[in-house]
């Protein structure tokens, strides 16, 4: 139980064997907003922050930002906290920049992403943001028509360096067959395409995948991307992203939390080096942590509906399942948990967490020991703050959890449950 409590925000404690965040009671807020829920811990974020801001302002002698990678979770309360923290936001479309532009951010504070902007995408780059990473040379060529008629943005050409990192194959994204990025070949015609046509071209971006937590492979990625900047012949204020993707702890055999300090000091010292060996100059470097920021921010409660005894396994049917989170679904992500209540009770026995939902793959934890639970009480799931909100569906009329932000006792609704009156506003009826 010590180390499944390891996984929790840390402003998490037991008080009289009932799990506590952020000083606030979990059953109070469950009971007042609902199940499923999702609690984020301001503590938790703030700290994450610190942590990067302080390994870069030691071991980066130049120019440097963090970006939030939108993509782990986005909403306006979200991307305030990261404005505050100094950080830039990483925006995909046109959906994800109104999202940032509603919250108040400037357009040097936004970064779009996207391996497919449409039309529409792209004018809102144009409009509301400082920097577009290109994809590829049919968003280019887009570009060159848009810059025409517009003031466009600082570009970055996103590489692919055709090496990835060790993770699983749905989230590795720098290999030489990816849907990300161009070759080398391909970056070389973009950047004659920029310069014939005068665009801003300022700097590189890749990326290797996501949730690893060796960093030598991105050693390969740098030296080529660093070859192709030194081929490029970019010289002062140029800019360059390794992207980012730093794993976290989801369950306690993920044990000891993999060290930021470990991903921040290779990067920065293999940048430097091969800088020098090259002779480039240091490039303004972007970093971009979304789940290694936010992920263990972020707490799941559920109800228990039902316990249900099949053959030899025993399920507990919660509220919630891959509608808010399909990780598991997706790519056999593992989780742990514990129950609100007798948080620290000794297991009795193994149990299966399942959801509501009409699909056998509706699983959250495979086979996990936990004391005897009763329906109707409440369990939490830790490390959930990246990448289920953000890929969550209404899949079998789900209704989208409420989030609350957590802070010294407490609790800001930042989005609110849906309801079902929200699944029909985009309907049309018959004959309209």
């Amino acid at each position: 139980m010590k180390k499944r409590l390891a996984l929790f925000p840390i402003s998490t404690k037991i008080i009289e064997g009932k799990l506590s965040i952020a000083d606030c009671d979990v059953t109070g807020l469950a009971d007042r907003h609902g199940t499923p829920l999702y609690l984020y811990d301001l503590a938790d974020l703030d700290s994450a922050a610190q942590e990067y801001r302080h390994l870069l302002i030691a071991l980066w002698p130049g120019k440097w930002s963090v970006t939030y990678a939108g993509k782990a979770f986005l909403c306006q309360a979200i991307a305030q906290w990261a404005q505050a923290q100094g950080f830039l936001v990483d925006c995909t479309g046109a959906g994800e920049i109104g999202i940032a532009v509603r919250a108040g951010l400037s357009n040097e504070q936004i970064i779009v992403h996207g391996v497919n902007k449409n039309i529409e995408d792209l004018q809102a780059a144009i409009k509301y943001t400082g920097t577009i990473v290109v994809d590829n040379q049919s968003e280019l060529g887009r570009l060159v028509g848009l810059g025409k008629t517009n003031t466009l943005p600082k570009l970055w050409l996103r590489f692919q360096p055709g090496s990835s990192v060790d993770t699983h194959a749905f989230t590795q994204t720098g290999h030489s067959d990816s849907k990300f990025g161009m070759s080398r070949e391909q970056i070389l015609e973009a950047v004659k395409t920029c310069r014939d046509n005068k665009l801003p071209l300022v700097g590189l971006h890749f990326h290797q995948g996501s949730q690893f937590r060796d960093p030598e492979p991105i050693g390969d990625g740098i030296d080529r991307a660093l070859d192709l900047a030194k081929e490029i012949g970019f010289e002062d204020d140029w800019h360059l992203s390794p992207g980012g993707g730093w794993g976290i702890a989801y369950h306690e055999d993920d044990l000891p939390q993999p060290p930021v300090e470990q991903y921040v000091r290779f990067i920065t010292a293999n940048i430097q080096a091969g800088c020098a060996k090259r002779g480039l100059k240091l490039p303004y470097l972007h970093l971009e942590p979304g789940r290694s920021l936010v992920a263990k921010a972020g707490v799941a409660v559920y109800r228990v509906g039902t316990v249900k005894h099949a053959g030899a396994k025993t399920w507990l049917l919660i509220d919630g399942g891959m509608a808010d989170n399909p990780r598991h679904a997706l790519y056999g992500a593992r989780y742990s948990c514990l129950t609100i209540d007798r948080a620290t009770e000794a297991p009795s026995g193994m149990v299966s967490i399942a959801g509501p939902y009409c699909e056998s793959g509706d699983v959250l934890i495979e086979e996990i020991p936990l004391r005897n639970v009763e329906e109707n009480e409440l369990i939490a799931i830790p490390a959930s703050g990246a990448y289920h909100l953000s890929m969550a569906s209404n899949y079998n009329g789900a209704r989208r959890p409420a989030v609350l932000l957590v802070s010294n006792g407490k609790a800001r609704v930042i989005q609110n449950r849906e309801n079902v009156a929200d699944l029909s506003q985009r309907d049309r009826s018959p004959g309209e």
